[in-house]
């Protein structure tokens, strides 16, 4: 890179010409040489002038293309699928179905009893398994064997968990958390994400809470709103996987539809019908493995509304019962 010419750089990185203008580099005349021969080419005064040694500059502008070549080729990281191959059950036999595919704004339900291998599956998509778990699954990302960033790197996770236990132990508030991933993410608009975030949560929350309320005292409930709420706006994770929500204490159709505002594929582990027919499909587990996949039917979105009006039933009169109400 650094025996390069000035056009060569600019053939290959076009807007390398805003780096020679960001530090006063005037190479008019000189595109053959490379930038020590700039350097190296301006009169004395000039170079005494100049803020920077000349290997500085050369890892400088090298560091400068990596970021740009990092933040251009972004793109080239969208998720546009995610797909599931199968395994077997706990007793071996094959799972019986062909692919399982998952788009961005799909919603998917995970269903079976306890210990039938739910959270199994969620575990095969978020280490995206390649024949190497106890089910023997295969999980593909954008119809390719997927590249190590999704299973090893730390910063380009393909899935983030949102788990039934959610304890936090820093010594912060609300706000001072949330800014403080804000500013990991390196977000432009940090006040506008932080006022967002807390905002969303006290929207799925049943009980508000302040910027100022230490995270340490927040209820399981709420805990979970705001993780959720922080994960919808600052996660670049594609896939969220959720392990019973409705053990949660908040708002599950506003969760949802939070999650899905930001385009992401969302798995939930459920008991719950409400949120089983919410989805688009459900998968069903038994004995470790998948033994069908359902898609919704309109009868079921029937079914679902008369679901819904129970559930807002129930969850007033639990309400009216935490105020202290009495029940006539």
């Amino acid at each position: 890179m650094r025996d390069k010419s000035i056009r060569e750089l600019q053939s290959r990185f076009p807007y390398v010409h805003a780096f020679f203008d960001d530090n006063a580099i005037s190479y008019a005349g000189m595109e053959h040489l490379s930038l020590r021969g700039v350097i190296e080419a301006m009169s004395e005064s000039e170079r005494e002038e100049f803020p920077y040694e000349i290997e500085t500059l050369e890892h400088n502008l090298e560091t400068f293309i990596e970021q740009m070549q990092a933040f251009l080729s972004a793109d080239e990281d969208t998720v546009h699928s995610i797909t599931i191959f199968p395994g077997t059950d706990k007793s071996g036999v094959p799972e019986q179905f062909d692919r399982l595919d998952m788009r961005p704004g799909d919603v998917i339900c995970i269903v079976g009893p306890t210990g039938s291998g739910k959270s199994r599956l969620l575990a095969d998509i978020e280490w995206v398994a390649q024949h190497d778990t106890p089910t023997k699954r295969t999980v593909f990302v954008n119809d390719l064997v997927p590249e190590s960033k999704w299973r090893f790197s730390i910063s380009d996770k393909l899935v983030a968990q949102l788990s039934q236990n959610m304890n936090f132990v820093m010594d912060l508030s609300v706000e001072e958390f949330v800014r403080m991933h804000a500013e990991s993410r390196m977000i432009e608009d940090i006040d506008g994400a932080v006022q967002s975030i807390i905002a969303s949560a006290n929207g799925l929350a049943g009980e508000q809470f302040s910027p100022e309320t230490p995270i340490t005292s927040l209820s399981g409930g709420q805990s979970r709103a705001l993780m959720i709420a922080d994960t919808a706006v600052l996660s670049r994770s594609p896939v969220i996987l959720i392990d019973e929500i409705e053990n949660a204490g908040i708002d599950r159709k506003k969760a949802l539809e939070l999650l899905l505002a930001e385009d992401k594929i969302v798995l939930m582990a459920t008991h719950d019908p409400v949120l089983a027919l919410l989805g688009d499909r459900r998968i069903v587990i038994r004995n470790g493995g998948i033994a069908s996949v359902i898609e919704t039917t309109e009868h079921e979105r029937g079914i679902l509304k008369e679901l819904e009006v129970l559930d807002a039933r129930l969850s007033e009169l639990r309400n009216r019962l935490r105020d202290g109400e009495i029940l006539r």
